[in-house]
């Protein structure tokens, strides 16, 4: 069995290839012998990348043909698809990845205006007024983490162990467009507005209205992200 730490090696490194576009959908990649050269290290380690690769759903093996990049639609690891569109730079990509958050967040908020415990949502306002107080000291540090903690608050409080494990994921790149996006001042009002609406529903305890409010939140996300961050046509 190939060591572990330079199979890893050859998969980044085609990994790179492929988000960098060197290597392109449908594109072959090289042969075992070429790719033992570049990386120094045996076909069967290779072998052993292109696995990684395959589980993945970033290639696809053909008998007696070799591997292929796989289209980005046919991709399996979330992971792998958000490193890629990430650092595409593609502003729709930046969109999607608020439509996602809107689909998991919303429904989360709804579970967690039934489900969550007093203390819990204590710790959701606590965090909103970190947010505050990170505002008010132009802490984008902290208003960032303080940010993240209140969302990540709201999905354990929905009880539901799917939704936390499937967001997971998103947690780094979500704390690179919150750091990017939460540079403008003005965006970080709205975001207080908005929270403190999402706080309010929770403590209502509805959970229609807690969706909503989650909802209007990532509504008002997207079009502070058009307006203030997005290049816009000239």
């Amino acid at each position: 069995m190939a060591r572990r730490s330079r199979v890893d090696e050859v998969v980044d490194g085609l990994f790179d290839d492929i988000v960098a576009r060197r290597l392109v959908a449908d594109q072959a990649l090289p042969s075992e012998n070429d790719l033992g050269e570049r990386f120094d290290v045996s076909r069967v380690t290779v072998r052993e990348a292109v696995k990684v690769l395959q589980t993945r759903g970033i290639v696809r093996v053909e008998s007696g043909r070799g591997s292929f990049v796989q289209p980005l639609a046919r991709w399996t690891s979330l992971s792998a698809v958000l490193a890629a569109t990430s650092a595409d730079g593609d502003s729709s990509a930046a969109e999607q990845l608020i439509e996602l958050r809107r689909i998991f967040e919303t429904g989360a908020a709804a579970l967690a205006a039934h489900r969550a415990q007093p203390h819990e949502v204590e710790a959701i306002a606590a965090d909103l007024e970190t947010m505050r107080t990170a505002h008010a000291a132009d802490d984008l540090v902290s208003f960032v983490a303080a940010d993240l903690s209140f969302h990540d608050r709201i999905l354990a409080a929905s009880r539901n162990p799917f939704l936390t494990v499937m967001f997971a994921p998103l947690t780094e790149v979500l704390s690179e467009r919150r750091a990017q996006t939460s540079r403008v001042r003005v965006i970080q009002q709205n975001a207080l507005i908005e929270h403190a609406h999402v706080l309010d529903a929770l403590r209502g305890g509805d959970p229609e209205t807690a969706r909503r409010a989650m909802d209007q939140h990532m509504q008002q996300t997207l079009d502070d992200l058009r307006e203030y961050v997005l290049p816009h046509d000239e």
